[in-house]
């Protein structure tokens, strides 16, 4: 039953971590290495955390799907706006894609919590969303069967934040690989002359890919600061993101930019992050804390060791695309 319920936290733990990384999978997909996923990370979920506070403020009777759907609305928006200030200063105007990253990260984080903290202030001491809201991010979405043993624990126990990024990545997957549309992103990525030469919009294409590729990052910030799991529950606290966002960048390489492989790397980092409440090895809690950075930089050295293609970034990754160069 331990063994269970370690499976079941660590797929919790995951969920966050798989929007980051297939977020950041549809960006780098396009040629844009966008480093400010912490940052639009805080930006959702500081936005969406907001969006069905107020909402339950105004309503005289709050409804719990509209309150979701705001709150999903909010942080997908807000995140999205981030990668869109990102896409216009490297897509437009071609800046270094590392230094805007960075500066996004900056920018998201001091933003967060900036208006986390006025919010709380304005509240009279914290944002908290009501009974109302935590339950229906909390409840397990499929209730009744989540009551057959084992079988039900281990599929069905779940919330629907963990559906839902479970059906983007399907979504995703099936995107690049079989979609045109996908397969022109995909050239976008690899070779952006070519791509422009064969009639495909490059600009177009980057700018889609980046902004909804931050948009579904941000999901991961609201599912973060809603998801008791992660120790919140819909409430607002200093720096809830706490690095999330950088082990979703470090995942994109770990599941080699390929959606499918990224479900199976989120859930391997998940559990490490949950070990510590379910395993006992003796040590001290820190050395559980570091477990998934530990595990991150040795995938990472082995990645990088295997020289296979499939296994390489897009070709075009962090460079600018000056057009008249082709």
């Amino acid at each position: 039953m331990t063994m269970l319920n370690f499976f079941c936290a660590a797929v919790l733990a995951s969920c966050p971590l798989l929007f980051g990384t297939l977020g950041e999978s549809l960006t780098e997909k396009s040629g844009n290495l966008n480093l400010g996923v912490e940052g639009m990370m805080f930006m959702g979920a500081v936005a969406g955390l907001g969006g069905s506070y107020y909402y339950e403020k105004s309503a005289e009777n709050p409804v719990a799907i509209i309150s979701v759907l705001i709150a999903i609305g909010c942080a997908f928006l807000c995140a999205a706006l981030g990668a869109l200030i990102y896409s216009v200063i490297t897509i437009t105007f071609r800046a270094n894609q590392n230094v805007t990253g960075l500066a996004l990260t900056i920018f998201g984080i001091g933003f967060g919590n900036f208006v986390g903290e006025a919010m709380s202030n304005a509240a009279g001491g914290y944002v908290v969303v009501s009974d109302l809201t935590k339950t229906a991010f909390n409840t397990p979405l499929f209730p009744a069967l989540s009551t057959i043993p084992i079988v039900g624990k281990l599929f069905f126990s779940y919330n629907f934040m963990v559906y839902l990024s479970l059906v983007c990545a399907i979504v995703l997957a099936v995107f690049l690989k079989y979609t045109r549309v996908g397969l022109n992103l995909r050239s976008v990525g690899e070779n952006p002359a070519t791509a422009d030469a064969a009639g495909i919009n490059v600009e177009r294409y980057k700018y889609l890919a980046t902004v909804i590729g931050g948009g579904i990052t941000g999901l991961g910030g609201l599912y973060i600061v809603m998801n008791s799991a992660n120790g919140v529950g819909g409430v607002w606290v200093h720096n809830c993101i706490s690095g999330y966002g950088w082990l979703s960048v470090a995942l994109v390489i770990f599941a080699m930019w390929n959606p499918s492989r990224a479900v199976f790397c989120a859930f391997i980092v998940g559990a490490l992050s949950v070990m510590r409440l379910y395993i006992s090895l003796g040590i001290p809690d820190q050395i559980y804390n570091i477990f998934p950075y530990i595990a991150t930089v040795i995938v990472l050295i082995f990645v990088s060791l295997r020289k296979k293609r499939e296994n390489q970034p897009p070709a075009s990754l962090g460079l600018a695309y000056f057009r008249e160069e082709r």
